[in-house]
């Protein structure tokens, strides 16, 4: 008689709600990350103890359970992956927050699915559809919108458009690498590789601070809550959830890292601005819900 397969485990919590407190904890980056430079950190140092310390959990969670590393040529791709996609996206994203405000850099960072739409034609020869060309000229419209809307706290400027764009476009290049990679080896792994070569990858243009032990939660927090465990929240989400769904809840994280910044920042997008910040959620989510196959190989952790 053969013996039976176990079935799989089912999360603690449902998975909705496991994908909702992943954007939950995403929607806190730009706020811990402001907090932070609040107390006197760079940017580009936050960038490096995010890196610097959920690379260190990755890591022991590759080692406990003994998650294959990529070798040879794997190897290679993964450590420049952690050159553009941790060290240049983690970069431009905290110097984003600093130049404009936690809500317009994630609402910019939303900004990737039109990049992925783009480089998907450009590069992997995909179908650039009705929808996509849709999607490209919302976030175009709505970028547009921000740039004249501003708002209250909210610094609408060339620097903060360029480093919310590159935060966008870096991160967008997590699909071209995802889907060569998430499927052969454990994110988990890759991971362990990417975030430390990322650190050292900023590195050099590091200048450390004397911190704050509030600094230091606030370093802290990126690491642990919205980096590590947001990612296994949202992974162990998506093995009992649709790709397509998963992507569609996780859009929450610009919405909750707006009502923060509103909160405890005072910052609060104009009307035109938050129209704007609209269609390019918006555009993301016409995407998310019309690419299955796209939205099942980039992962949606920022």
């Amino acid at each position: 008689m053969k013996p039976r397969r176990p079935a799989p485990l089912r999360p603690a919590l449902p998975a909705p709600l496991l994908i909702v407190l992943a954007a939950v904890l995403w929607g806190l980056l730009g706020i811990l990350g402001k907090n932070a430079q609040g107390a006197g950190v760079g940017p580009l140092e936050v960038a490096f103890w995010r890196a610097v310390l959920a690379g260190g959990l990755f890591a022991l969670h590759a080692a406990v359970t003994r998650a294959a590393l990529p070798r040879g040529r794997d190897l290679l791709v993964t450590a420049a992956f952690g050159v553009v996609g941790v060290s240049v996206f983690y970069g431009t994203y905290q110097l984003a927050v600093r130049a404009g405000g936690a809500s317009l850099a994630s609402v910019l960072l939303y900004t990737a699915p039109a990049f992925v739409a783009l480089l998907g034609w450009g590069l992997l020869r995909e179908r650039l559809g009705a929808r996509e060309g849709l999607a490209v000229a919302g976030t175009l419209l709505g970028i547009a919108l921000i740039s004249l809307g501003g708002g209250r706290g909210v610094t609408v400027t060339g620097a903060a458009l360029a480093w919310g764009l590159s935060a966008g476009f870096t991160y967008s290049l997590y699909y071209l690498y995802g889907k060569a990679y998430f499927t052969r080896y454990s994110p988990t792994a890759l991971f362990a590789v990417a975030l430390p070569v990322g650190a050292l990858g900023l590195l050099p243009f590091v200048e450390f601070s004397t911190k704050t032990p509030a600094a230091w939660g606030s370093l802290a927090g990126i690491a642990v809550l919205s980096t590590y465990f947001a990612y296994l929240a949202y992974s162990a989400g998506l093995r009992h959830l649709p790709a397509t769904r998963a992507s569609v809840i996780a859009s929450l994280e610009p919405v909750v890292a707006a009502a923060l910044a509103a909160l405890i920042f005072g910052e609060r997008l104009s009307a035109l601005a938050l129209l704007g910040a609209a269609l390019v959620i918006g555009a993301a989510l016409l995407l998310s819900v019309g690419g299955e196959k796209r939205t099942q190989t980039a992962p949606a952790a920022p």
